[in-house]
């Protein structure tokens, strides 16, 4: 039997190059221009997003990114970049690449370094599944290579939203931050929101996916004798349209309200820490839950680039 050539591609939502407008504003438009993401006619969206969204936002927009850049890039980059890494070091025998779906590194050439391969591997790095993430991967990849004229086999790692190597490292995670802050009065699972409208018109089982997450988390710590008060909630909310409840800032300061004195936060719907987790979990919700009467916020961190990561992502990929 021929043994195949295998190629493994990671492929990332995106970043812009650096916390400046100028390489803000082109991410911007190419990640909010698409239809995964935003499902509004071209003709009224883009005037609107080129002229008026994008213009009023970019200041704010700049002054996150700024906050959490690292030498290495953003954090996104950065535990992108470090993961990839460590998978190529653990199987030097494969040839693994690191793409983001909007900016850079490019999906394109990510693509071509990968062309002479027999079985291209795609793993999205989106536990839960949705059109808005997973589908914009699995199209783009599609698109990009339908002009081959010898294509390799693809394979899509569709989610693993209950891949019990992910649970036991959310779980590890979660252990980690008892341990070292004390149990919570709640631990709130935020998860990326989405419209309410793409999981009637396109069927998305997102939201079915994050509740199985949760579920599954929370039981295997009760296993372990860990019991807390679990809620979850939804984060990222954009423009006017209806979006899955709860929202993750009114949640917290309801908490709050309620004298929940400490909680802890983590977002298992993200491989890796990014704006929406640094800053607007670690930082504006943090001051929302605080000013709101709450003593004590932690955030728990994504699995990022650590070993159950790696070997996660190992799993999932069959290596």
């Amino acid at each position: 039997m021929i043994k195949q050539n295998i190629g493994i591609l990671l492929v990332n939502l995106g970043t812009p190059d650096a916390p400046t407008p100028q390489a803000i504003k082109p991410y911007l438009s190419e990640f909010l221009s698409d239809r995964h993401v935003v499902d509004v006619s071209p003709i009224i969206w883009w005037p609107l997003l080129r002229f008026i969204i994008i213009p009023k936002r970019i200041k704010h927009i700049t002054q996150r990114y700024a906050s959490i850049w690292t030498e290495q890039g953003s954090p996104l980059l950065k535990y992108s970049r470090s993961l990839c890494e460590k998978l190529s070091q653990k199987y030097p025998d494969k040839q693994i690449e690191l793409a983001m779906t909007y900016g850079n590194p490019d999906l394109q050439q990510a693509l071509e370094k990968l062309k002479q391969c027999d079985v291209i591997k795609v793993l999205p790095l989106y536990p839960q599944f949705s059109t808005t993430t997973t589908d914009a991967v699995i199209d783009k990849v599609k698109a990009l290579t339908t002009t081959w004229s010898q294509k390799p086999e693809f394979e899509f790692v569709r989610d693993y939203a209950d891949h019990i190597a992910y649970i036991n490292g959310l779980c590890q995670h979660i252990e980690q931050a008892f341990t070292l802050h004390g149990k919570p009065d709640t631990l709130l699972f935020s998860y990326h929101g989405i419209p309410e409208s793409y999981i009637r018109d396109r069927k998305d089982n997102y939201v079915d996916r994050c509740e199985l997450t949760t579920l599954l988390v929370n039981s295997a710590l009760q296993a372990k004798g860990v019991q807390v008060d679990v809620q979850m909630s939804y984060q990222s909310r954009f423009g006017k349209a209806k979006w899955v409840e709860p929202d993750t800032t009114p949640t917290l300061i309801e908490l709050a309200k309620q004298g929940k004195q400490h909680i802890q936060v983590i977002c298992p719907g993200f491989a890796v820490d990014c704006i929406e987790t640094l800053d607007e979990i670690d930082e504006l919700n943090r001051q929302e839950f605080l000013q709101a009467g709450g003593k004590q916020f932690y955030y728990i961190p994504a699995l990022n680039d650590s070993p159950e990561q790696v070997s996660l992502m190992a799993e999932l990929l069959n290596l």
